[in-house]
Order: structure tokens, then sequence, then C-alpha cells
């Protein structure tokens, strides 16, 4: 009998020859459970975000009513950055209970909403410099061991007021140690930490720090922030937030840090991962959208399931809400 010609044999096409094959064979997956919306929230200047088409600036009653959609959509959660009416050279009013964030946390576990509450915690947007903490006091960068019993306490209000998971991203040396500590001792250990445990000092921020209205008066972040150029760094960011008390790790950026992602996935198995498909990312999208040189629902969830393949449990997005529908669309 003649030897089967393998060449014949393997066709590797037969698991793409339908969409119901394809569905079958498919080995990365994406559901709204997988995706976080980031709202802003803010108690005066809401409306329209010009360099991010679709995103609004929302009052309270909005963040509500996103909150809202966004549990009916069974998205995984909401992730609340606030935006104040003044600000300060220590950025205190973060830390009180009645800032916006706080606020908001309480209107939307009022309202009954199904869904995770996230609250970032950093000072950049509540200073007057701009910058993610205390200054040093010769004026030369931000001080990293003064920053950290604010963040604390900024992590302690949001928990007071019902948040499920604080989200440091100040970068800051032992922040998470500080947060859980802290949490501990006010009896919120149920409150779990989302760290920003990889936050790269990247070009892909802009149009966030034009929403949030959170950008440097002076110098940058790099001081804080990684340098884009490093990976293997990024596994010892993630093991040390791991070692104080990390619940979730985080990348951002996610689209230029796929590497990063998969590295950490590879070596950290046992922990929630979760990448932010930032705005620039976001503006690029919408974009070429908007110039007719792309499909945007096509683009989107191409770039979505790539974050997934890389090994992101969750994915932070702006495109969060369209994504959903087009998901219930397609089931």
């Amino acid at each position: 009998m003649a030897e089967p010609d393998r060449h014949r044999i393997v066709r590797l096409r037969r698991r793409r020859s339908s969409r119901a094959i394809r569905r079958m064979t498919r080995e990365t997956t994406l559901s709204p459970a997988n995706l976080i919306y980031p709202i802003f929230v803010t108690r005066c200047g809401t409306g329209p975000i010009n360099s991010m088409p679709g995103v609004s600036r929302v009052d309270i009653h909005g963040a509500v009513e996103v909150a809202s959609r966004a549990a009916e959509l069974g998205l995984a959660g909401v992730l609340l950055f606030g935006i104040p009416r003044s600000k300060a050279p220590g950025g205190q009013m973060a830390c009180k209970a009645d800032a916006v964030v706080p606020a908001a946390v309480r209107a939307i576990k009022k309202a009954g909403s199904n869904i995770a509450v996230i609250t970032d915690v950093c000072l950049c947007s509540y200073t007057d410099t701009g910058h993610c903490g205390m200054l040093a006091e010769d004026g030369r960068g931000v001080d990293n061991d003064r920053t950290l019993p604010w963040l604390a306490r900024m992590a302690q209000v949001h928990a007071d007021s019902g948040a499920d998971i604080v989200a440091p991203s100040a970068m800051m040396d032992h922040q998470v140690r500080a947060l859980r500590q802290g949490l501990d001792s006010q009896d919120h250990s149920e409150v779990s930490i989302m760290s920003y445990s990889v936050k790269y000092a990247s070009a892909f921020y802009g149009p966030f720090r034009d929403a949030a209205d959170g950008s440097p008066r002076f110098g940058d972040r790099r001081t804080h922030q990684m340098d884009c150029c490093n990976a293997r760094e990024a596994l010892r960011e993630a093991q040390q937030d791991i070692d104080e008390g990390a619940d979730f790790l985080m990348v951002k950026p996610a689209l230029a840090y796929l590497d990063v992602v998969r590295r950490i996935r590879e070596r950290m198995e046992g922990i929630p991962l979760a990448a932010y498909n930032v705005s620039g990312e976001y503006a690029m999208v919408k974009a070429a959208a908007e110039a007719g040189l792309i499909n945007e629902q096509a683009v989107v969830m191409e770039i979505l399931h790539s974050i997934r393949r890389a090994g992101a449990d969750l994915v932070i997005t702006y495109h969060a809400l369209d994504a959903a529908r087009w998901l219930h669309h397609q089931a």
C-alpha cells in the first residue's frame, strides 16, 4: 500500500473553511466580561473631548448612567478618573471624602449597578504642577516617600466610598505596599489593588492628558515611569507589586508593549493581568476611521483580540462600550 502523501493530508485551510469552523477552532476569545471602560468624571467642564471622539467628560449623574450602560452590556468594570474644580500644590483635594471620585463611587453604588468600580489613585490631575506626587524640597522631581502616604489616604477614601478595586498609577516605588497596609488598617482588606505595575513614559498618553487636564507644567515623568526600551525591568516591577500585595497587574500602554504583556503572562501565570489600550491608541483608530482609511469595527476587534492573545485577561479601553455592542450582535 502506498505511503500517504502528507502534502495532501495536512491541509490547515480546512480549519478556516467556514465561519462556523473558524469559531470552533478559535484559540483566543473576547467577551464584554474582558473589558473595562474608563470614565472621566468632573463637577465642571463636562462635554465631548475633542482629542478623543466619542468620549466625554461627565458629571456624577452621567457617570452613574455610563456605569449602568456598561453593566447592562456585561462589562467587567469601569475605571474612574477625577477632574477637580481646582488644583493645589500637594493635590490634597484628591484625599477628601467629598471629592468627585468618592462622590461618583457612592452614586454608582447607590444606583445598584452590578459592575466592579475601579478608581485611579494618582495625584497628577489634582496637583497644580501636574506631577504624580509631592515634589521634592529642591523642586527637582517627585519625592517618592513623601507621596506614598497621600496615595494611601486617597485609596482609603475611595474604599470608604465603596470602591471595589483601587488602581495606583503614580509608579512610586512601594506604592502597593503603602496602599495595602493603609487599606488593611482601615478594615478594607476586601478591597483589591490593581496596580499599574508596568507603566511606560509613553507618547501615547497625549489625548488622556488633555481629557484629564493632567499634563506636567514642567519637566516630564521619566524619573518614575518606565523607559520604553526596557522589558526585563518590567518583570521586576511586576514581581515587586505581587510581593507587596497586588491582586491584579497592569501593563500600560498595550499595543506597543504586547511583548511585555506576553513576558509577564508567561512568568506570572497565577495573577490576573490587565492591559490599558490607551488614549493615543484609541485616537489613532478614530482618526483613521473618520478619514475613511479603515473599517473601525474590524480594526478595533482585531486590536482587542491581539491584546487578549498576548495574554491579558482584561483590557481597559475607550472602545469598550462599542466593542461590547458589536460582540452582542455577533453572538
